[in-house]
């Protein structure tokens, strides 16, 4: 019963957070607009250097999220919240070794972190990049995805921009969000020398 209680406290406090964030400012990476199209939804930007928390997702998305919320919500050697920031990046739905990352705030150095009480956390220092975007909204489910990725690549590819290397999806919102509401992304690093909008 004491268990069942503390599981109860733990989401209830997540739905707090979440609320909290979904209200007022919350942090997302540092980048600098490239170019834009309106029709489809593209960007491509250059985004500053960044710390990922990183977990496996061999059990599913929900334990990925579980196993980073815990470890923001004091699951660490000080008992030390962290911010929650946007979005909630994952690997793409179908690929394997699926991994799932949460951003950390930009206040924080690697040597700043609090190692986690939970081995399954991992930190991962990004470097700056430039990336192409597509922006979408709803509910996604892994046909949608796979659906916006080909868009965006038809779109480089009719750019003569070059992806490099696996995209990732990165959503936005808290799960009681409304789906015309909801702000996903999906995103693929390209070339350096990717330029201009039309």
């Amino acid at each position: 019963m004491r268990k069942f209680a503390f599981v109860l406290s733990g989401v209830a406090a997540l739905a707090l957070t979440l609320f909290v964030s979904s209200t007022s400012a919350i942090e997302e990476p540092t980048y600098s607009l490239v170019a834009a199209w309106d029709d489809p939804d593209i960007e491509i930007r250059d985004y500053e250097t960044r710390i990922l928390a990183t977990t496996q997702m061999k059990e599913g998305q929900n334990s990925g999220f579980r196993v980073l919320a815990g470890y923001i919500f004091g699951g660490n050697e000080r008992e030390q919240e962290i911010a929650m920031t946007a979005p909630v990046q994952r690997t793409m739905p179908g690929k394997e070794d699926a991994e799932m990352a949460f951003v950390v705030p930009r206040e924080y150095s690697m040597e700043e972190l609090p190692a986690p009480d939970d081995t399954r956390v991992q930190f991962r220092e990004e470097p700056a990049y430039r990336a192409a975007v597509i922006r979408f909204s709803g509910w996604v489910n892994d046909k949608k995805a796979e659906r916006y990725w080909q868009t965006l690549v038809a779109f480089l590819r009719e750019q003569g921009i070059q992806p490099l290397g696996d995209p990732t999806l990165n959503q936005y919102n808290p799960p009681w969000t409304p789906p015309f509401m909801r702000r996903n992304e999906i995103i693929v690093a390209v070339a350096p020398a990717s330029v201009g909008a039309q």
